[in-house]
């Protein structure tokens, strides 16, 4: 078994055939160990979204080797049946803009994903209280997503993407609309929770003022290789 949360070995996506063949990931090596926040940069159009969209199973990579919380999910082919399963139960999603539900109070936005898999729903309540409490935002338990401030909305979609305690975080620019200041502390928050927690997290960033906050990151270019800075 892997010890690492993430790891990717040697994957590749392309798109079309013969003469109309575009290679938007080519041979991308990656690992993230639990607990660890690391940073995902490049250019437009160098396949940042491309292996975004691999490690969620939204999309189906050409070739290689991925795993996610110590589970080969494919190898040259889906090793998982039930795709949905696997991106409810191993993997949290949070986005530039919160998407909160908004009909269900802020509880029942974080509850639903842990009831939804299964889990009784007072234990669900009381997971979802615990990481509201630890996002500092449990005050707002009652209201609607239409109540909250921006920096509010998107703590509470924090705690929702870590409802069903998955070992990876997918976080798709999740700064941007923010200001400084309410960047840096959902910068904070990411790094308490991944170590809380224990989640390899990983962030795709255009934002420069968060970038020096990585310990690592990784540099996409061209979809051919990913290298790693320190």
């Amino acid at each position: 078994m892997s010890t690492y949360s993430i790891q990717l070995e040697g994957l590749r996506k392309t798109y079309g055939q013969g003469d109309a063949t575009v290679d938007a990931l080519k041979n991308v090596n990656m690992q993230i160990a639990p607990g660890e926040v690391v940073g995902l940069i490049g250019p437009s159009g160098s396949g940042k979204s491309t292996l975004l969209k691999c490690l969620g199973a939204v999309i189906e990579p050409t070739a290689g080797r991925m795993t996610l919380g110590g589970e080969v999910i494919y190898e040259n082919g889906w090793k998982i049946k039930d795709l949905r399963a696997l991106r409810r139960d191993k993997i949290g999603f949070i986005f530039q803009a919160p998407y909160l539900i908004p009909f269900l109070n802020v509880t029942d936005n974080v509850a639903l994903l842990p009831m939804l898999a299964g889990v009784p729903n007072n234990i669900a309540r009381a997971r979802a209280k615990e990481l509201l409490e630890a996002l500092d935002v449990v005050h707002r338990a009652n209201a609607n997503p239409s109540e909250l401030s921006g920096g509010e909305q998107q703590r509470v979609s924090i705690a929702r993407a870590l409802a069903n305690r998955p070992p990876v975080i997918l976080a798709d620019e999740p700064t941007a609309p923010l200001d400084s200041e309410r960047a840096l502390g959902v910068m904070g928050i990411l790094n308490q929770m991944a170590s809380q927690y224990q989640t390899a997290i990983i962030v795709v960033t255009h934002d420069e003022k968060i970038i020096p906050l990585f310990k690592r990151i990784y540099t996409i270019r061209d979809g051919q290789t990913i290298e790693e800075s320190r």
